[in-house]
């Protein structure tokens, strides 16, 4: 399972090497690692549809109980196999559709990356490992969404998107603390066996808000909702697999994962209906008004994400049902129509409905598979969205109370979805053929295979729905927590399910017949953007770009006197502060010992070099008494018995004086003294900040000393580390760590400092 799990970042790597014999014919063998990964899984199948379920462990941090846990249930299986299976797909028309592209073996290595990290979202048991495949997956989609990385659209795009998920990110990782915390375990499954009621613990509230916030921006919930949109600048593939079927229900996933140990509360169900109600209906409603083929379908993808976390917020037995196929139905239909959009787009070199039609002319195969998407996605008979449709219903209609209110919501964006599916997956077939269209040729086989067996699948699970009930029953009793004993079928006879689903159809095909989507249209609704929550966003955005440059401009000037200066005087500020707030300062003279002569020539040695560095107009001059003022320092260790410190003392001297002579060689040969007044401000600062610095270093030297450490460390650094200098032990092993880090942010000065001399500055470098 590991190896399962890892073979997208595994063929990632190996393309970073042979790429380059992936960018022809050849490309189409890479689809054979998603092709094995979705039989790999699909040999559980019937194993998880008989209830049982599969833990796959693998040590990797013990000390932090952090293991690679994959847990296999129905849910788990379900988006593994939507994860593989429709990546295969999007695998086999990449290698079409981006044929001989420059950097196509770059595009199947970010596939490969992502279809790993969202692997190892769904089957992870353990929080932590989950978190870090949560931000594999933003930081993957966004080498994704940027893909064209020449378009000045596509690198916002992708940065907007890798801000608002990589903001979810930090709130799961918030979210897995204190779960952790309460349940003192990071292992979801024993987080729901221990028996602890999480929902009277003082920290649910904070986890549910933490959960929240991660999943709404993962899953594109409102207000969060406008960065899947803008995302559909990435290529068709990406649009397919990430925005349809895989990476925007990673929140949905999460809900349903946490819905057994954190919902059934009124905080749970009334937050994620409201949100993902106004979700499906805002989106639902501007998916109508879009020219753009892959913007009425990111909207309606955004309202189906929307219905999907309404279902999970309703908590029932039939809404959770609903929620279990609806993760099924809206991928297979989805994906197929995005594939079309992507080859109407290929073939015929636009996306605009104003300039699209009779299409079915020279691309019939496409047509079909637009056509069976739609229906499906209509809740048509005998397409397996109509299954899907009626259940959503049924779960809306099965509630106690608002009754009509849940009843009529599902109605309204049905029949929304309803025409901006037909506007999408029959409009640019039907009617005559532009002219503009008339060179348009038929599509390679590769880009209308795939979107028509996901079309024809929906068409064969809604005639055939026994097929995967067993299947379904498995995901159902995942988010209930319990066995599920649902059961599908097309036909329920005549009820109320049925009048809706009629009405839902009448209505929105009068829909689809009178509404002409357009830019005008488009641009009256666009009026009201400065309301919407991305022009709010963005302005607090701006807001705060402008107050980083103002504080930038303050604090970080390019000027290292000025740096110094601010340290300085905080610290000053802060030490006075705590010393005229009453600390109680103690000094035990009897403990200091008289100056011998050679400690009052060593201090006027000092002494000189420190005036004579001040006032000298040599840059030379100084650096040379800085050195003398080291070596001073120097002989002070070896008079206190310390020439392990002094070695290393007069090596830092000695090399940090012949770096400032290399340097200064290039520069003037005398320094420009400042004015009289900023030479007094900084004498007054650093005496000041001296004197205080020396009341501390007395006060600390007047307390008690504890020498347990030092102790320990002399009686364990031979015997634990086998080493006799002390001090070498403790920076080596016992705080070998630390000295890595330390190393770490030195080679990073380093390569920034190399990067400054490399690079031109400019006179302003804030300025545009």
């Amino acid at each position: 399972m590991l190896i399962a799990v890892l073979s997208g970042f595994i063929l990632a790597f190996i393309m970073a090497f042979t790429g380059r014999w992936f960018k022809g014919k050849l490309s189409l063998l890479l689809s054979s690692v998603p092709v094995l990964l979705f039989l790999y899984f699909l040999q559980y199948s019937s194993t998880v549809a008989q209830g049982e379920t599969l833990l796959f462990s693998y040590t990797w941090v013990p000390s932090m109980d952090i293991d690679f846990v994959f847990y296999l249930d129905g849910l788990s299986l379900l988006f593994s196999l939507l994860i593989t299976g429709i990546g295969s797909l999007v695998f086999i028309y990449t290698a079409a559709y981006m044929k001989n592209h420059e950097y196509l073996d770059r595009f199947f290595a970010y596939l490969g990356m992502f279809m790993a990290s969202m692997l190892g979202v769904v089957l992870s048991d353990n929080v932590v490992t989950l978190f870090i495949f949560w931000e594999l997956t933003s930081i993957s989609s966004f080498f994704l969404i940027g893909f064209k990385n020449e378009s000045a659209e596509s690198r916002k795009s992708a940065l907007q998107a890798l801000v608002i998920t990589g903001l979810g990110g930090l709130f799961l990782l918030g979210a897995a603390a204190l779960l952790g915390q309460i349940t003192q375990s990071y292992s979801i499954q024993e987080m729901l066996q221990s028996g602890i009621s999480i929902e009277s613990s003082p920290l649910y509230g904070i986890v549910l808000l933490l959960i929240f916030v991660a999943a709404f921006t993962k899953s594109a919930q409102f207000p969060f909702h406008f960065w899947l949109p803008g995302a559909m600048t990435a290529p068709t593939p990406v649009s397919t697999y990430l925005h349809s079927a895989t990476m925007v229900k990673a929140g949905i996933y999460l809900l349903a994962r946490m819905s057994p140990l954190l919902g059934g509360q009124p905080a749970w169900s009334l937050t994620l209906m409201i949100f993902g109600g106004i979700t499906m209906l805002y989106a639902a409603f501007h998916a109508i008004y879009r020219t753009d083929l892959k913007a009425i379908l990111a909207y309606s993808t955004v309202s189906a994400l929307g219905i999907l976390v309404f279902l999970i917020g309703m908590g029932t037995e039939k809404s959770l049902l609903a929620a279990s196929l609806f993760i099924l139905v809206h991928a297979l239909y989805k994906a197929s129509l995005f594939l079309v959009a992507g080859t109407i787009d290929h073939e015929a070199g636009t996306r605009n409905l104003d300039q699209l039609g009779g299409l079915r002319k020279v691309l019939m195969p496409l047509a079909i598979a637009g056509l069976l998407a739609a229906i499906s996605n209509a809740g048509i008979p005998p397409t397996i969205g109509f299954v899907g449709k009626d259940l959503i219903y049924e779960a809306t209609l099965g509630t106690d109370s608002t009754l009509w209110l849940f009843t009529l919501v599902a109605l309204i964006t049905n029949i929304l979805l309803l025409a901006a599916g037909f506007l999408a997956g029959i409009k640019p077939f039907t009617g005559p053929m532009p002219d503009a269209l008339k060179d348009t040729h038929a599509a390679p086989v590769l880009m209308w295979l795939p979107p028509l067996l996901l079309a024809v699948l929906g068409l064969a699970l809604g005639l055939y729905p026994a097929m995967i009930e067993g299947f379904t029953r498995a995901v159902h009793s995942s988010l209930l927590g319990s066995t599920s004993t649902a059961h599908l079928a097309l036909w329920h006879g005549f009820n109320l399910v049925l009048l809706l689903s009629l009405v839902t159809l009448a209505l929105g095909v009068t829909l689809y017949m009178v509404i002409r989507p357009s830019a005008e249209r488009l641009a009256k609704v666009e009026r009201f953007e400065k309301f919407s929550p991305k022009f709010i966003l963005n302005g607090l955005g701006a807001a705060g770009t402008f107050f980083a440059r103002a504080i930038t401009s303050l604090l970080q000037n390019g000027y290292l006197r000025y740096y110094v200066f601010t340290i300085i005087s905080f610290l000053t500020l802060l030490m006075a502060y705590k010393i005229i707030s009453g600390v109680n300062l103690y000094i035990d003279y009897s403990r200091l010992s008289i100056l011998s002569a050679k400690e009052i020539i060593i201090f006027s040695i000092m002494l000189a070099s420190i005036l004579f560095a001040i006032f000298t107009n040599s840059r030379l001059a100084a650096v040379a008494s800085m050195g003398i003022m080291g070596y001073s320092i120097c002989l002070l260790f070896v008079f206190f018995s310390a020439p392990d410190l002094a070695m290393t003392q007069f090596a830092i001297d000695t090399l940090t004086v012949i770096l400032f002579v290399l340097v200064l060689y290039h520069l003037p040969k005398y320094l420009v003294l400042s004015e009289t007044g900023i030479r007094l401000r900084d004498a007054a600062l650093s005496i000041t900040f001296g004197l205080f610095m020396t009341i501390t270093i007395i006060e600390v030297l007047n307390e008690p000393v504890d020498k347990i450490t030092s102790a320990y460390y002399a009686e364990n650094a031979y015997k634990l580390a086998k080493g006799k200098n002390i001090v070498n032990v403790i920076l080596v092993d016992f705080r070998g760590i630390d000295t890595m880090i330390e190393i770490t942010v030195l080679a990073i000065s380093a390569v920034g400092v190399f990067g400054l001399l490399k690079s031109k500055v400019n006179e302003n470098p804030l300025k545009e």
